[in-house]
């Protein structure tokens, strides 16, 4: 079975339970950034998301067929109290379980269906061995914006709203970064930034951001394809090479895409990197 194929066997066989992100990385033997990073190239989904719409999911069908007792149906669903399993319930389907238990429609557009083990990874690439890189210190200025994993369809516009400030910032030529911090699988959101490393930060502009990244070792990965393939090439990152891999994610630091020269805006050919932080 696949790397995502285990996290979705052990959520489907638990989320009754209330189990939590860690308990699901020990069970699958990596660590908690490394299972988050994972999944979400995978499926497109965040395991927090996955999870809570499975759980308000099958709780949502039990209230539809007139479930007598909301409390118990919270209680199967890992919840603690009526309280929090009306705020989450509410939060996801814009009703009260009384509603629904009281025949009330639950938008179906909103229902986590069980994703099939053996279609979580149907598009895989062979990656090219990654280069060990050492790299930083790193101070860098852009422009950021916080995105959820499935929404992530504001980049490219994001990236042309900073093209005008490029060659006004003191910047190293020919270099760009895309990077990636700030992720907060509670809430299953992460920092993007499209920037441009400098020397000595100036005068930067209110609507931009100043980042450091601090020295250390980092796994390069070359991704070939056009830009919008480029989480193919996150999945084949996360499960198939880390898993197996010597090196382990340092789930601290930054990744970050980098681009050169060779691509072009216009097009979304040319290639670029993706550098993961590592331990040691």
């Amino acid at each position: 079975m696949r790397f995502v194929g285990k996290v979705i066997w052990y959520i489907e066989s638990n989320f009754r339970k209330g189990v939590g992100l860690d308990e699901i990385a020990a069970a699958c033997g990596v660590s908690r950034f490394h299972m988050c990073r994972s999944f979400a190239a995978a499926t497109g989904y965040p395991v927090i998301d996955y999870l809570r719409g499975r759980r308000l999911t099958e709780a949502a069908r039990q209230l539809a067929a007139g479930a007598p007792s909301i409390l118990d149906v919270a209680l199967q669903a890992g919840y603690g109290s009526h309280e929090a399993f009306t705020r989450a319930f509410r939060d996801r389907f814009g009703v009260t379980p009384e509603t629904v238990r009281d025949g009330g429609a639950v938008d179906q557009t909103l229902l986590v269906e069980p994703i099939r083990m053996d279609r979580a990874n149907e598009t895989t690439i062979e990656l090219a061995e990654p280069r060990r890189e050492k790299s930083g210190p790193l101070t860098i200025v852009g422009l950021s914006r916080r995105y959820k994993y499935r929404e992530v369809g504001g980049i490219p516009a994001q990236w042309v709203e900073f093209q005008p400030f490029e060659g006004t910032l003191g910047e190293q030529k020919g270099l760009w970064y895309g990077v990636c911090d700030g992720f907060n699988e509670t809430e299953g959101t992460f920092r993007y930034t499209c920037g441009v490393a400098v020397e000595q930060p100036g005068d930067v502009p209110a609507e931009l951001e100043v980042i450091k990244l601090a020295a250390r070792s980092y796994l390069a990965f070359a991704h070939k394809g056009h830009i919008s393939e480029l989480r193919h090439t996150m999945n084949a990152i996360w499960s198939q090479y880390m898993p197996v891999s010597p090196d382990k994610p340092d789930g601290d630091a930054p990744m970050f895409e980098l681009y050169d020269e060779k691509f072009d805006p216009r097009t979304g050919h040319g290639g670029l990197e993706i550098w993961i932080p590592i331990k040691g």
